[in-house]
Protein backbone atom coordinates (compact mmCIF):
# COMPACT_ATOMS: atom_id res chain seq x y z
CA UNK A 1 0.00 0.00 0.00
CA UNK A 2 1.78 3.32 -1.15
CA UNK A 3 1.54 6.09 1.57
CA UNK A 4 -1.24 9.12 0.68
CA UNK A 5 0.85 12.30 1.87
CA UNK A 6 2.95 11.22 -1.60
CA UNK A 7 0.34 11.02 -4.00
CA UNK A 8 1.29 13.44 -6.92
CA UNK A 9 4.84 12.73 -6.80
CA UNK A 10 6.55 11.56 -9.83
CA UNK A 11 7.90 8.50 -9.81
CA UNK A 12 10.85 7.06 -9.86
CA UNK A 13 11.67 9.86 -7.54
CA UNK A 14 11.87 8.41 -3.69
CA UNK A 15 8.92 9.55 -2.14
CA UNK A 16 10.22 11.14 0.91
CA UNK A 17 7.95 13.38 3.81
CA UNK A 18 9.74 16.71 2.96
CA UNK A 19 8.82 16.16 -0.90
CA UNK A 20 5.15 15.46 -0.16
CA UNK A 21 4.93 18.21 2.12
CA UNK A 22 6.65 20.68 -0.43
CA UNK A 23 3.73 19.35 -2.95
CA UNK A 24 1.01 20.04 -0.47
CA UNK A 25 2.42 23.49 0.42
CA UNK A 26 2.55 24.16 -3.21
CA UNK A 27 -1.48 23.01 -3.79
CA UNK A 28 -2.29 25.11 -1.11
CA UNK A 29 -0.59 28.37 -2.39
CA UNK A 30 -3.52 30.80 -3.49
CA UNK A 31 -1.42 32.02 -6.51
CA UNK A 32 1.83 30.99 -8.01
CA UNK A 33 4.51 31.22 -5.38
CA UNK A 34 8.58 31.37 -4.74
CA UNK A 35 10.44 28.57 -3.75
CA UNK A 36 11.40 30.32 -0.69
CA UNK A 37 7.68 31.70 0.04
CA UNK A 38 6.98 27.76 0.18
CA UNK A 39 9.74 27.16 2.58
CA UNK A 40 8.72 29.73 4.57
CA UNK A 41 5.17 28.18 4.50
CA UNK A 42 6.51 24.81 5.61
CA UNK A 43 9.16 25.79 8.28
CA UNK A 44 6.33 28.13 9.88
CA UNK A 45 4.06 25.01 10.05
CA UNK A 46 6.23 22.89 11.40
CA UNK A 47 7.88 21.29 8.63
CA UNK A 48 11.67 20.69 9.13
CA UNK A 49 12.60 20.77 5.22
CA UNK A 50 15.74 22.28 3.56
CA UNK A 51 14.93 25.24 1.18
CA UNK A 52 17.61 22.78 -0.87
CA UNK A 53 14.92 20.40 -0.75
CA UNK A 54 12.07 22.69 -1.63
CA UNK A 55 14.07 23.75 -5.18
CA UNK A 56 15.25 20.23 -6.08
CA UNK A 57 11.47 19.31 -5.87
CA UNK A 58 10.38 22.02 -7.61
CA UNK A 59 13.23 21.44 -10.15
CA UNK A 60 12.05 17.80 -10.75
CA UNK A 61 8.12 18.81 -10.81
CA UNK A 62 8.96 21.38 -13.71
CA UNK A 63 10.75 18.02 -15.54
CA UNK A 64 7.96 15.99 -15.33
CA UNK A 65 5.33 18.89 -16.17
CA UNK A 66 3.79 19.23 -13.62
CA UNK A 67 3.95 23.07 -12.86
CA UNK A 68 3.74 26.13 -14.33
CA UNK A 69 6.12 28.44 -14.15
CA UNK A 70 6.06 32.69 -14.48
CA UNK A 71 8.94 35.02 -13.42
CA UNK A 72 8.18 38.34 -11.74
CA UNK A 73 9.80 41.50 -12.00
CA UNK A 74 12.97 40.83 -10.10
CA UNK A 75 13.12 37.36 -12.54
CA UNK A 76 12.48 34.92 -10.13
CA UNK A 77 10.66 31.83 -10.88
CA UNK A 78 7.36 31.43 -9.46
CA UNK A 79 5.15 28.04 -9.48
CA UNK A 80 1.83 26.42 -9.63
CA UNK A 81 0.82 23.23 -9.67
CA UNK A 82 -0.12 22.30 -13.81
CA UNK A 83 -3.95 21.44 -14.25
CA UNK A 84 -4.20 17.85 -15.60
CA UNK A 85 -5.15 19.50 -18.78
CA UNK A 86 -2.15 20.84 -19.75
CA UNK A 87 -0.10 23.89 -19.41
CA UNK A 88 -1.16 27.27 -19.19
CA UNK A 89 -0.23 30.95 -20.11
CA UNK A 90 -0.76 33.40 -17.76
CA UNK A 91 -0.75 37.37 -17.98
CA UNK A 92 0.49 38.54 -14.59
CA UNK A 93 0.30 42.02 -13.06
CA UNK A 94 4.01 43.79 -12.36
CA UNK A 95 2.71 45.38 -9.39
CA UNK A 96 0.72 43.26 -7.47
CA UNK A 97 1.51 39.98 -8.91
CA UNK A 98 -2.32 38.92 -9.98
CA UNK A 99 -2.00 36.28 -12.25
CA UNK A 100 -4.79 35.11 -14.90
CA UNK A 101 -4.75 32.33 -17.00
CA UNK A 102 -5.22 33.46 -21.19
CA UNK A 103 -6.50 31.61 -23.86
CA UNK A 104 -3.23 30.82 -25.64
CA UNK A 105 -4.44 28.71 -28.70
CA UNK A 106 -2.58 30.40 -31.41
CA UNK A 107 0.73 30.43 -29.23
CA UNK A 108 -0.08 26.23 -29.17
CA UNK A 109 -1.02 25.87 -32.98
CA UNK A 110 2.31 28.01 -33.70
CA UNK A 111 4.49 26.06 -31.83
CA UNK A 112 3.07 22.86 -33.03
CA UNK A 113 3.96 24.62 -36.86
CA UNK A 114 7.31 24.89 -35.65
CA UNK A 115 7.68 21.48 -34.25
CA UNK A 116 6.34 20.20 -37.49
CA UNK A 117 8.43 22.80 -40.00
CA UNK A 118 11.37 21.91 -38.47
CA UNK A 119 11.24 18.01 -38.02
CA UNK A 120 11.73 18.27 -33.96
CA UNK A 121 9.82 16.54 -31.74
CA UNK A 122 9.31 17.00 -27.80
CA UNK A 123 9.44 20.89 -28.46
CA UNK A 124 8.33 22.68 -25.79
CA UNK A 125 8.18 26.80 -24.96
CA UNK A 126 7.34 29.43 -22.84
CA UNK A 127 5.26 32.74 -23.33
CA UNK A 128 6.04 35.30 -20.96
CA UNK A 129 2.97 38.46 -20.28
CA UNK A 130 2.93 40.62 -18.35
CA UNK A 131 1.37 43.93 -17.56
CA UNK A 132 -0.26 46.40 -15.10
CA UNK A 133 -3.99 45.07 -13.76
CA UNK A 134 -7.06 47.21 -13.97
CA UNK A 135 -6.63 47.90 -10.13
CA UNK A 136 -3.18 48.97 -10.31
CA UNK A 137 -3.72 51.04 -13.15
CA UNK A 138 -5.89 53.00 -11.19
CA UNK A 139 -3.79 53.43 -8.28
CA UNK A 140 -0.42 56.08 -8.49
CA UNK A 141 3.02 54.05 -8.21
CA UNK A 142 5.88 55.75 -7.48
CA UNK A 143 7.81 53.40 -9.03
CA UNK A 144 5.88 53.26 -12.86
CA UNK A 145 8.61 55.28 -13.90
CA UNK A 146 10.70 51.68 -13.35
CA UNK A 147 8.25 49.59 -15.75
Amino acid sequence: MHDPSTVGLPRPWRATRQRAAVLRSLRDAADFTSARELHEALTAGGTRVGLTTVYRTLRMLEREGRVDIVRDRTGERLYRPRPTDGHRHYLVCRRCGLSLAVAAEAVERWADDVATDTHFSAVEHTVELSGICEQCGARPDRDASHQ
